[in-house]
């Protein structure tokens, strides 16, 4: 039995710029490993007389909600008006406690009770006993996103309670402020006092089978007219401990006449306490009858001995699961609505590479298949949940405008926040498009399958265009996607789009920036570089736009459209033309509105991009001028052909103008290309129809005949979310699956608590499941051997982006580091704070490596050295900074 008090002690507000609480100590600014004084003062900016003392509030008795704010200390308004929304943000630290009561029976041998744990609107929280002074505390992530379908988070208490008497452990809370999360005070709640909302559940984690199903964490396809829409499966799985892999999975009589299940390629493990998306691919013989709404499913799974725990064998080392699947059957949608909700269902596909993440997502289709247009790829706001309040009554899907012969395909971009569409985020937009393609060519259904409503290419054997369409965060997505992949775009239209996130809450109450030296916030900042929308625009020549905004947005102010069309109009304006660029203000329309996109303009905008794409590529002229700009290649596609593949100095930006003239004198095209900061790049012939004439190209003068085509995947640490590991990178692979190294010891010898990288390695499973329902296995170093001999063994390793936690690798280990690269590892001493920096937010400016040191409340003034590789993953003196040198 645990008791979780109601009663909080508050210390703050501090002032931070947004995300910088993963730089600074989560507890900042007290120290944990020590006895507090609720009695102390603390300097802050923001207080008058620039200091703040301890505080109390009090959960709400029936709902647990805490709701931080400081209505005293601080005059809110005055610093607003001073630096405006950059003034509301804020840190905080929170402090509660909380009771384990002995259980009956219960004694010295008795095994320490796991605690499931719920911190939601928190960024991170930590468990302190009275005997853990001066231990290093574990900082969890909270889900400060509130993201749907969260599982509670497994935490080991510090130290094992009493076994007769009751245990009282301290529980630390990070609570810290943004205006993306938490909104604008005025508008949220009428008031210019910004308030956290914070909500922490606390529970045992009862004895439960060795391995549990998860149904929340399922993916499943719907059924249309007897056909599964994709061939995705995933059984979410979790256990409690022991490391489990699954050995079979079979569909019960009588749906084995219907469906069969094959399991991954990849041996498909769980490690203690970890919970992970089983992927089976479903393989269907014939039309399943409406009859059939649920596939029974059996799961067999063995106790695998991980070298270090020892494991005697015995009756229950083979566990049986047997689980049933709701399915929901959809009917053909042939002819328009009858009703005005649009008819949606979900879809499934496996993200990344292989078999590896079974992933949703839904489709509106066209009334008409008798012709065909590209698809509409629409990309949701921060926190829509596309598959609430259910699919068929998604909130998204029905504000988007059916088209007579388009589809309209919805991904979810792994999560309601995703990455902001980044990375992995816009992996799986185009994903789900090519999905939605092949799905539609490939399924058996004799209704609808067979490509009898399939989705058109402009060019054979590619894959096809879309118009890309968002609002809020989908906004900004549809410009960043645009931007980086041209040739995949007709046209697009944001709604309500920020420019970037340095832009929408501005750094100016920052902390490390009174620390840091500013060559070294520089180089932290070329990893934001790639994400700063504004200085990509010009990618987006011959493309045509329509950005809308309401001109009274409380949420995004309106400038931030108006400020992008200008840019790109001033472009378009110098030397070129060919474009359409449209702004379209909604007068006294706030942040969202219904009709942001079931418009008269916006309608007549789509039908002319489908009226231009038949014109095809004749619509060229000479002289043509073009220009390619690109941060990060493995995160960049091609514009008319031209793909850059390499940087010269990563961290930069690299460019490439081409300007193509058809000479007097001579049959023969001239070309002409003069490169920035460019070290390798590519054409493609049938992209760039001029290749395939008489030409003459000159590259910086020098007339050229030929290029190398080989990739780089450096940049920022983030690109390990999105990576493929592979030489053949393009827009057009998934990612590969992670793979944390940790050392032998998974057990502490100590404590018996499972050791400091294991549970590092266990957060940041936890975090990527949450946040981006990304994937993740978890090796120890004495596998790695194996794995590296026979890459069935153990899993993705062989083709996995491997993050080493802890410096006690293998020599096996080394060796694969070396030739596989890697751009995450962690020493022992500061662990935990290397761990906040994995990239799980965007935001967060982490380039290709970093050494960081302890906390005294620097941020990252902390920080011992950072850089990025050179083009060869070789040191890279100009882009590299150490506080040593």
């Amino acid at each position: 039995m645990i008791e979780l008090s109601k009663e909080w002690d508050v210390l703050g507000p501090f002032p931070i710029h947004a995300r910088e609480q993963h730089f600074l100590e989560p507890s900042f600014p007290i120290d944990v490993k020590v006895p507090i004084d609720l009695n102390a003062a603390y300097p802050s900016s923001y207080a008058d007389g620039g200091q703040v003392t301890w505080s109390k509030a009090r959960a709400d008795k029936h709902s647990g909600i805490l709701e931080v704010s400081f209505s005293e200390s601080v005059r809110w308004k005055s610093l607003r008006d001073s630096v405006g929304w950059a003034g509301l943000q804020h840190h905080a630290v929170l402090k509660t406690s909380l009771t384990v009561y002995p259980v009956s029976g219960s004694n010295s041998n008795s095994r320490p009770p796991h605690l499931r744990i719920k911190l939601v609107g928190g960024s991170y929280f930590t468990i302190i006993s009275s005997n853990s002074t001066g231990k290093v505390p574990r900082w969890y992530a909270g889900n400060i996103y509130d993201m749907e379908r969260a599982l509670p988070r497994v935490v080991e208490l510090p130290e094992a309670p009493s076994f007769d008497k009751p245990t009282t452990y301290d529980i630390f809370v990070s609570g810290d402020y943004e205006i993306r999360l938490f909104g604008d005070p005025r508008v949220q709640r009428n008031s210019d006092i910004p308030a956290q909302t914070i909500k922490l559940e606390v529970e045992v984690d009862i004895d439960i089978e060795q391995v549990v199903w998860e149904p929340t964490q399922d993916v499943v396809p719907d059924v249309v007219s007897g056909w599964t829409f994709g061939d995705a499966i995933g059984i979410g799985l979790r256990a409690r401990d022991g490391w489990w892999s699954v050995l079979d999975a079979q569909i019960a009589h009588p749906l084995e006449e219907y469906l069969s299940l094959n399991l991954p390629s990849a041996k498909f493990r769980l490690a203690p306490t970890q919970a992970r998306i089983l992927p089976l691919r479903i393989r269907q013989n014939k039309d399943l009858p409406l009859a059939f709404t649920s596939i029974n499913v059996t799961l067999v799974l063995q106790r695998n001995d991980a070298r270090s725990i020892p494991i005697q064998h015995n009756s229950e080392d083979t566990i049986t699961l047997e689980l049933s699947v709701a399915i929901t059957h959809v009917v053909m949608w042939d002819g328009p609505s009858p009703t005005s909700s649009n008819p949606v269902f979900k879809g499934s596909y496996f993200f990344g590479v292989s078999d590896s993440i079974p992933t949703n997502f839904l489709v509106i289709p066209p009334e008409s298949s008798d012709k065909r247009r590209a698809p509409i790829l629409a990309l949701h706001g921060a926190g829509v949940d596309i598959f609430a309040p259910s699919p068929s009554k998604s909130f998204w899907a029905q504000a988007l405008p059916r088209q007579v012969w388009s589809w309209v395909v919805i991904p979810s971009g792994r999560t309601s926040w995703g990455l902001d569409w980044h990375g992995p985020s816009a992996q799986d937009a185009w994903g789900v498009l090519d999905a939605v393609t092949d799905i539609l060519q490939c399924s058996e259904s004799t209704t609808w399958g067979k490509n009898k409503w399939g989705i058109p290419s402009a060019i054979p054997n590619r894959k096809p265009q879309a118009i890309l369409m968002g609002h809020s965060n989908g906004g900004q997505g549809a410009w960043y996607i645009a931007e980086r992949f041209p040739d995949r775009v007709l046209g697009v239209i944001p709604a309500s789009a920020y420019i970037k996130s340095q832009a929408y809450v501005p750094w100016t109450m920052s902390r490390s920036a009174h620390f840091a030296d500013p060559f070294l916030e520089a180089i932290l900042q070329t990893s934001l570089t790639p994400d700063d929308n504004d200085l990509f625009v010009g990618n987006l020549r011959g493309k045509d736009v329509l950005a809308i905004h309401g001109g009274d947005d409380e949420n995004v102010p309106v400038w931030h459209s108006r400020e992008l069309v200008g840019v790109l109009q001033n472009l378009e304006g110098v030397d070129y033309n060919t474009s359409r660029v449209e702004f379209l203000e909604f007068r006294g329309q706030p942040h969202w509105f219904p009709t942001v996109f079931k418009n008269d303009q916006v309608q007549s905008f789509i039908d002319q991009l489908f009226g231009a794409a038949e014109l095809g590529s004749q619509s060229v002229t000479y002289p043509e001028i073009f220009s390619l700009t690109v941060a990060v290649p493995a995160e960049s596609g091609s514009m008319r052909g031209w793909h850059v593949e390499k940087l010269s100095i990563p961290g930069r930006l690299g460019r490439v103008s081409i300007h193509v003239i058809e000479q007097s004198t001579s049959s023969a095209m001239l070309v002409n290309a003069e490169t920035t900061n460019i070290l390798e790049f590519s054409i493609d012939t049938k992209l760039f129809g001029v290749l395939e004439k008489d030409m003459q190209l000159y590259i910086d003068g020098k007339q050229l005949s030929d290029s190398r085509n080989t990739l780089q995947l450096s940049g920022r640490m983030q690109t390990v979310l999105s990576s493929s590991n592979s030489r053949d990178d393009s827009e057009l692979m998934g990612p590969a699956p992670l793979v944390f190294v940790v050392p032998e010891a998974v057990l502490d010898l100590e404590s018996g608590s499972t050791s400091h990288a294991m549970s590092i390695a266990l957060r940041l499973s936890h975090d990527l499941l949450l946040y981006h329902r990304l994937d993740s296995e978890i090796m120890i170093n004495s596998e790695v051997n194996t794995a590296l001999l026979k890459p069935e063994f153990a899993s993705a390793f062989s083709k996995g982006n491997v993050i080493v936690v802890g410096n006690e690798a293998a020599l096996e280990l080394q060796t694969a580091l070396r030739r596989g690269k890697t751009n995450f590892v962690s020493e022992n001493n500061f662990i935990d704070r290397a761990a906040r920096l994995f990239p799980i937010r965007t935001g967060v400016p982490v380039p290709d490596w970093i050494i960081i040191g302890g906390d005294d409340g620097r941020g990252e003034g902390n920080v011992i050295a950072a850089g990025l590789w050179d083009s060869e993953w070789n040191w890279n003196k100009a882009m590299s900074w150490s506080s040593t040198m």
